[in-house]
């Protein structure tokens, strides 16, 4: 097995991943935590960690934005560890440079057939099915709405149609499989009420 290096990198290393290795081709919105994957020395992709699409990501919880974040991008090419290892590796990086984290939140898109494999197998728990704002299609891209709004200040159909793309509409959206993985034994015990079945195929 090839040796595995997990570590902080660059804006421009994260977006060389996510333009290349992921189906958004697109880098999220906002702070980000990044951090690179590199296999025997060889750069393999991205794990990144931004505090989500909405400024409410932690109300459910009863938890501020410093305490809870988001799993936005895993951004991998030919690499020989498993996605889980790599996974579970970043969270430790994440929680050893961000102590006062207590919970990390994800999403398998539904839209792109993901059930959340690497969140079971890494035990995380499972919160349920989740309908999300609707994706807008900018010159054939899918694209989310914060992204949209961070680029051009607004993110309104009739605003995008006359100054960017004449064919702006909103994207089916299938929702969203929602994750959650607690980094403390305190915020394990506390969300653990929360798990319910792993959906399956």
């Amino acid at each position: 097995m090839s040796e595995l290096i997990i570590a902080p990198c660059s804006y421009d290393a994260c977006k060389y991943a996510c333009t290349r290795y992921h189906y958004s081709k697109t880098v999220p919105a906002g702070k980000l935590f990044k951090i690179g994957v590199w296999e025997d020395k060889k750069f393999k992709g991205v794990v990144i960690f931004s505090r989500g699409a909405t400024l409410q990501i932690g109300d459910p919880y009863n938890l501020s934005q410093t305490e809870i974040c988001e799993l936005t991008r895993v951004a991998l090419h030919n690499h020989d560890h498993p996605v889980t290892e790599i996974v579970s590796k970043s969270l430790k990086l994440l929680h050893k440079n961000n102590p006062g984290l207590e919970l990390v939140v994800s999403y398998a898109d539904k839209n792109q057939n993901h059930l959340g494999v690497i969140y079971q197998a890494g035990n995380w728990i499972y919160e349920g099915y989740r309908k999300v704002t609707p994706s807008i299609m900018i010159n054939n891209k899918k694209i989310h709405a914060r992204t949209v709004y961070a680029k051009y200040g607004r993110n309104s159909i009739k605003w995008l149609k006359e100054h960017v793309d004449p064919n702006a509409h909103y994207a089916e959206d299938k929702g969203r499989y929602k994750y959650l993985y607690p980094l403390t034994k305190r915020a394990r015990r506390k969300y653990e009420t929360l798990h319910k079945p792993y959906p399956k195929n």
